[in-house]
């Protein structure tokens, strides 16, 4: 199609002739900080085209200020429905003579699809059965799972102190996301978990914060309320929305050649190049202030000083159900037995980041060992989600469909081997077969699966729990009791503190005691003094200043 576009298929009329417009979804990158409108207008087929005249044909297809996709916002803040949208109202503007579209009802909810369907009714005489007989590729129609495809999907293996499938390794606690330069939230107050055992499907129109909140859980964005934690040793697979992203850099390469240079140094490139590893100007000023540190000596006994932190040096042990990571303090040499620094207290000084990088690094290393990253065994790993070995090593990824693009970058997500795999809608570009395919391979995977899509017989095959969004709200249905356990424990902790440290345990503790003002005002002058002094804290003192800021 593309070709008949660009003019390029003999025979064909010349463009002059015919008018042929070809409509893909796919946004050019470095104009999507531009407005819709504005982007339109930078096509070169569409020069002579007025801007009130854009504005009205996106108002046509939904585009309006007070509605969920604003003219004026940039390309970048659209769902993959609107820019599926956006895509049809420029070729719309072109006054084309036959349109191309290339997968229109990808990205679109049920709604959408309806305003651009238009399909033929072929009449078969007989039953079912006999419809079956005479085209037996046509079973999986009637029944997703009947395919003639198999993908098989690696197992994620166990977390150390992890012995339930149904604990949470990731969770969303009361987040808000507001994109820049919007006014309203495209989120409102999430909280959400997945662990091993989740099957969810998440589902709404489009525009309606799904994607979003998924990037909020996957770190790839940062809300500006609530928190967000993930398990250290989880190995979380992400696929994009818009899928081609993870590879349209290394569209040179073939699938083998980039699953290989991704995975090159042990650990995944991509997941490490996240919004949410960024260093803030906050906690780079953080870092470079001098703070009380504590640490055990070689006698086990508690060290205290004023330090400032140079460097991480990537080594971390583990302490009861905590970890600690080695430091170097700043103008000082590695010490032969090594100062260990708890997590908690990196994080207020401003290296949770780093602390959260090595966490993935020996992660994603642990998920590693049992296969080598050889080119044989990489084609037999992008075989098991259906890509041909003659694709997978000899064809440029450039030169593929949108079907094998997409199981090009399902296989590298999949290559280390994680306990928890997202898709954000994995039903584009897959044909019927390979849908049928994904959908067994997901309900026999032994870890945790959360899926954004538009295709509601995909998800009510597969998914027990589902995550209803609706303009930035969530509400779950199905199995989704943790829901009514975060509930019942938060009226426990009226009564009594209930500890959960990073694996997902819980503990019962005593509730300490709530100081009085009074009290308040003597142990702030009684720490301050016992600073200005250079006096140690003990474990109580220490942790009250740190509350209080007293450092």
């Amino acid at each position: 199609m593309r070709s008949i576009a660009n003019g390029a298929v003999e025979g064909f009329p010349d463009p002059s002739v015919v008018r042929t417009v070809f409509v893909e979804a796919d946004i050019l990158g470095e104009l999507s900080h531009l407005s819709c409108v504005d982007y339109v207008l930078e096509d070169p087929r569409l020069k002579n085209a007025k801007r009130e005249e854009v504005i009205a044909v996106l108002n046509s297809v939904g585009f309006v200020e007070t509605g969920k996709a604003n003219p004026n916002n940039a390309v970048s803040t659209l769902s993959g429905g609107w820019r599926m949208k956006l895509a049809l109202a420029r070729a719309m503007l072109q006054k084309a003579d036959i349109l191309l579209l290339d997968e229109p009802t990808n990205h679109l909810d049920v709604l959408n699809v309806q305003w651009i369907d238009r399909l033929k009714l072929h009449q078969y005489r007989g039953n079912l059965n006999s419809f079956i007989e005479r085209n037996p590729e046509a079973q999986s129609y009637f029944s997703l799972k009947k395919t003639k495809l198999s993908f098989k999907f690696p197992e994620p293996g166990p977390i150390e102190g992890i012995k339930s499938r149904s604990k949470a390794l990731m969770k969303m606690v009361g987040c808000d996301f507001t994109y820049p330069g919007n006014t309203k939230p495209t989120l409102f107050n999430i909280t959400i978990q997945v662990s091993m055992a989740s099957r969810v499907g998440c589902v709404g129109e489009n525009g309606a914060g799904k994607s979003t909140m998924i990037k909020v859980l996957t770190g790839e964005v940062v809300p500006q309320t609530g928190d967000v934690w993930k398990h250290p040793n989880a190995r979380i697979a992400y696929v994009a929305q818009h899928a081609f992203h993870h590879i349209e850099a290394h569209l040179d390469k073939t699938p083998n050649e980039y699953i290989r240079w991704r995975y090159a140094d042990g650990s995944d490139k991509e997941s490490l190049v996240k919004v949410s590893m960024q260093l803030t100007d906050e906690e780079k000023k953080l870092q470079i202030t001098p703070a009380q540190i504590s640490w055990k000596g070689p006698d086990g006994k508690l060290v205290q000083a004023k330090k400032i932190i140079g460097s991480i040096t990537g080594q971390r042990r583990q302490v009861k159900n905590d970890f600690e990571y080695e430091v170097i303090f700043q103008g000082e040499t590695r010490s032969a037995e090594g100062i260990y620094i708890d997590g908690k207290q990196l994080t207020k000084l401003g290296w949770e980041k780093e602390v959260k990088t090595i966490d993935t690094r020996i992660a994603q290393a642990a998920g590693q060992y049992v296969r080598t990253l050889s080119s044989a065994m990489v084609e037999a790993h992008l075989g098991d989600v259906g890509l041909e070995p003659e694709f997978a090593t000899h064809y440029r990824m450039s030169a593929l469909s949108g079907g094998q693009k997409v199981k090009v970058v399902m296989a590298a997500a999949l290559w280390n081997q994680p306990h928890i795999l997202i898709l954000d809608e994995p039903t584009n570009y897959l044909d019927r077969e390979a849908l049928g395919a994904l959908a067994n391979a997901i309900e026999g995977f032994g870890g945790g699966v959360v899926i954004i899509s538009h295709n509601s017989e995909f998800v009510s095959q597969i998914c027990k729990e589902e995550w209803l969004m609706d303009a930035g709200h969530l509400t779950t249905k199905g199995e989704s009791g943790w829901m009514d356990r975060v509930e019942d424990n938060m009226k426990e902790q009226e009564a009594i503190s209930v500890m959960e440290d990073a694996f997902g345990n819980k503990s019962a503790v005593k509730t300490k005691k709530k100081l009085s003002k009074r009290e308040e005002k003597v142990m702030i002058k009684n720490v301050q003094a016992k600073i200005a002094a250079d006096i140690d804290l003990d474990e109580e003192e220490y942790e009250f200043a740190t509350e209080h800021n007293l450092f």
